[in-house]
């Protein structure tokens, strides 16, 4: 049942419940073991900031089965719905050992401008010639009202997102022209993001959860 991160290409995941809380990862997890695991739970993760102040949960659901009440039962968190929508993997990947979890939020709901944004961002690092060392994946989630996007970044070490943004010198993982669009991508209302480290990752196979 212990994984060691989330399995984005599993053809049975169909939504995914992220919940930022105060509470401990270790408290999350001591919550978690007292409960059930419920019917259409593939994965549960947990995450700790690297700053120490947050806890991230990070689960993955079946079809018609993402449940709030329990995510937020379990991490205190209020959770947020995504659905994936697109992926970048470096043909390379190894173990991440940090998160990057990227939050943009916009001013209203509108899901095609959701993946507009994210296409736009892929142009971005299309248009780079040397990607930044350390990048390993990108996971792009739109929320299932409209108004927020969410990446999952994977990434060798805490060190090499610091670079990468500190290479750019405007606060984006790339150097090219194309970064701007990103930028200035109307609707925007307020982005950011925060670092992370795996603390557990709990899952079923695909047998398992059939």
């Amino acid at each position: 049942m212990t994984i060691n991160r989330p399995d984005f290409a599993r053809t049975d995941f169909a939504a995914a419940l992220v919940a930022e809380t105060t509470v401990e990862a270790a408290e999350v997890l001591a919550r978690l073991e007292k409960e059930p695991w419920p019917a259409g739970l593939i994965s549960f993760h947990v995450l700790a900031s690297t700053e120490g102040e947050a806890s991230l949960v990070y689960t993955q659901w079946a079809e018609n089965a993402a449940d709030p009440a329990f995510v937020r039962g379990v991490s205190g968190g209020d959770p947020m719905e995504y659905r994936l929508y697109r992926s970048g993997n470096r043909d390379n990947a190894t173990v991440p050992g940090c998160i990057v979890v990227v939050s943009v939020e916009f001013d209203d709901a509108d899901a095609q401008r959701q993946r507009r944004w994210v296409d736009t961002v892929f142009g971005a690092l299309a248009g780079e010639e040397t990607p930044a060392p350390g990048g390993i994946s990108g996971h792009f989630h739109v929320s299932a009202d409209g108004t927020r996007v969410l990446n999952y970044a994977e990434w060798t070490d805490e060190q090499s997102h610091r670079d990468a943004l500190a290479r750019s010198g405007r606060g984006t993982v790339g150097v090219s022209d194309e970064w701007q669009k990103v930028q200035d991508f109307p609707g925007v209302r307020g982005s950011g993001f925060r670092r992370y480290r795996m603390v557990r990752s709990l899952g079923l196979s695909a047998k398992e959860s059939a």
